[in-house]
């Protein structure tokens, strides 16, 4: 298996962390996150990766190197200019007939070989792994008739969503949906994928999921060190 990391955001969530430091460079515990992600890789069955990189990418070519520590391949894919999360595939060539993509600044305990297995027999376009989570609001959220009469009150409720981990399979007829030397996110080629009634897959997965780039995952990490010790992810 061949997967792509997505690590050339500038990481603006996380200052000031990311000052001085990219993303995927922050530690978790004694490792940079991005360290983590590859043995988890690495653990999973991927044997080569591409990193692409584009903010202080010097720093992250010269910590990772060419990646046999992890007894990975590791080759980069260099912006000249941000290009959003998916525009950078655009600018890597020879990619499988399905690879794996995933963002610089996840933290999961996810089983990527099923994750891909599942991707391969479903014939998707996209395969995206996804987590429930919950999110607190934190006003008085008011219910209001037609007539903005108030018909119900919840003091600062919580809402359940299906996310999207930052963790896909992607196939390669994919890649003939993203514009040369332009800006194109993930939003755009879903919404892009959908109206053309292209098949997309979900992998919910009820594990370890945090997403290192908000800072509140981020603190929650720190706090998780032991429990990432006993999931192997440190």
């Amino acid at each position: 298996m061949v997967a792509v990391i997505l690590a050339g955001g500038q990481g603006t969530r996380l200052h000031p962390y990311t000052t001085v430091l990219p993303k995927p460079l922050v530690p978790i515990g004694e490792q940079p996150i991005i360290e983590i992600l590859l043995r988890h890789l690495h653990k999973c069955g991927v044997t080569k990766v591409v990193i692409a990189v584009n903010h202080l990418a010097h720093l992250i070519t010269a910590v990772l190197g060419d990646g046999s520590r992890f007894g990975l391949e590791i080759e980069y894919s260099l912006e000249d200019s941000p290009l959003s999360t998916v525009g950078p595939l655009r600018l890597i060539s020879n990619l499988p007939e399905n690879f794996i993509v995933v963002n610089g600044d996840v933290l999961t305990d996810i089983d990527i070989s099923a994750l891909y297995e599942r991707h391969t027999h479903s014939k998707a376009m996209v395969t995206v792994a996804a987590a429930r989570r919950a999110e607190k609001i934190d006003f008085g959220v008011l219910e209001l008739a037609d007539n903005h009469r108030v018909t119900g009150f919840s003091e600062k409720p919580a809402y359940e969503f299906v996310v999207s981990m930052g963790v896909y399979v992607f196939s390669r007829k994919v890649l003939a949906f993203i514009p040369p030397d332009k800006q194109y996110g993930f939003d755009t080629l879903m919404h892009d994928l959908l109206q053309r009634g292209e098949p997309v897959e979900s992998f919910v997965y009820d594990g370890y999921w945090l997403d290192i780039g908000r800072l509140s995952d981020f603190e929650r990490a720190q706090q998780d060190i032991e429990r990432l010790k006993r999931l192997g992810l440190s």
